[in-house]
This record gives C-alpha cells, structure tokens and sequence, in this order.
C-alpha cells in the first residue's frame, strides 16, 4: 500500500473577500466600535433626560408652578434637589432622625414593600458606607493560596503599640450588602493601590469592570511565629 502523499491533491484556497466584502466589513466593526465607545455616555444622558422628564411630568402641573414664570423644563430637577437639601437638614437634628426611624420602622411591616424597601436601603446603606473604608486589600480567604479583597473597616491596636489587628470586611459578590469579617493582623495583608471607588464597581460587576492597573504589595512580615501578639483596643489612647 502506497502511504506517501498525495501532492497532487489541490488545497483548499480561504476566498479572498472582494471589494464589496471588505467595505462592509471595515463598516460594520467601525460603526461597532464607535457604538461601544459612545453607549456609556449615550446611555447616561437617556436616563438623565428620562429622569427629568418625568419629575417635570409630576411638579410642572401643580397649581403654584403651573403658569407662574418658574414653570419651564427642568424645575423639576430643582425641585427634588431643594427637597433633599431639605431632608438633609431634617434628619441632621434628632427629631428628623426619631421620624426617619419611625418612618422605617412603618415601612418595615408592610408585606412586599419591605422586601423592596429593606433590600434598597442595604444597597443605598452600602454605597454611602465607602467613605468609611479606609482601603481596600487583599488577604487570603477563605484557605490559603487563594486571595480575596476585602476593605479595612477599622483597627485593634496592642496596649503596647506594637502590632495591630485590622478589622477587614470581605463582600460577597455580586450581593455587596452581606459577606464575612475577619481580624487580621497587618503583616499579613496584602496591600493594593486599587482605590474604594474601583473597588465597589468591581464588586457590583461581577469582576467585569477591571481597573486599568492593579499593584500588590506584601509588608515585611515583623510578627514572629508563635509569638503571643497581645490584647487589642479598639481605641487606642
């Protein structure tokens, strides 16, 4: 049995696009690109114009705008935004906040609303709470060779001085508003130059929102094995 090649045998040629083809083509990933590039933005003015719209939609007939020289598009916008200077004032006194409390607590007993309103008011709670988070790390969790990233929440110091514990908080993803907290001493974090901001976009993504960059740095290790670390305070005099 012959088994040498065949070279006779034509190989298939791949068919080169024609003219046509090759417009169509550079075309079509062109306009995609550009449609990439610009639906951010695109975007953000839709919700911006559909937001304003319908806030005019709602202040815009009332009897003391209607008619009066301050009715004209967009007073709506300047309306929500006096109110919530407003209730920034209200809940900054202990009485707004003793009717903020009641005014939760009376949402928190109706059925179907309290599902919708709890889960808000831990996002809402959760976004506000980034100015808390002093910054973001990364330490091993939940076994070792595999790292998680977590935010610093606070700080245990040693009487002495010597070592600290950082209180860390590890959210889950993509459900932010639960997750685990660990105490872990300093030395064996894992510090990062990815800022609070990136971080919570992250986490929210799903990890499909990368920042540019990412740097990792492990201090030196000043914490001998074995060694008794110490009692804690959690706020050091």
């Amino acid at each position: 049995m012959n088994t040498e090649k065949d070279d006779t045998v034509p190989r298939p040629q791949r068919a080169t696009p024609n003219l046509a083809g090759r417009i169509e083509g550079h075309f079509q990933g062109k306009t995609l690109a550009g449609l990439m590039q610009l639906a951010p933005l695109l975007l953000t003015i839709f919700l911006i114009a559909f937001i304003v719209g319908h806030v005019d939609a709602l202040v815009r007939p009332l009897p003391y705008i209607s008619g009066h020289p301050w009715d004209f598009p967009g007073i709506g916008l300047i309306a929500v935004i006096v109110i919530f200077y407003l209730v920034g004032l209200l809940i900054s006194t202990a009485v707004g906040r003793r009717i903020m409390r009641w005014n939760s607590a009376a949402l928190g007993h109706i059925p179907v609303i309290k599902t919708i309103f709890g889960a808000t008011e831990q996002v809402i709670a959760l976004m506000a709470s980034d100015l808390h988070f002093s910054r973001v790390v990364f330490l091993e969790w939940p076994r070792e060779g595999t790292v998680a990233m977590g935010f610093v929440t606070g700080r245990a110091y040693s009487q002495s001085g010597d070592h600290a514990l950082a209180i860390v908080y590890i959210p889950t993803v993509p459900n932010p508003t639960s997750g685990n907290m660990a105490f872990v001493n300093e030395d064996d974090l894992l510090e990062t130059d990815i800022t609070v901001e990136d971080a919570v976009r992250l986490i929210f993504s799903g990890g499909i929102i990368l920042p540019e960059t990412m740097a990792l740095a492990r201090l030196p290790r000043k914490a001998r094995e074995g060694e008794f670390i110490g009692r804690f305070e959690t706020h050091p005099k």
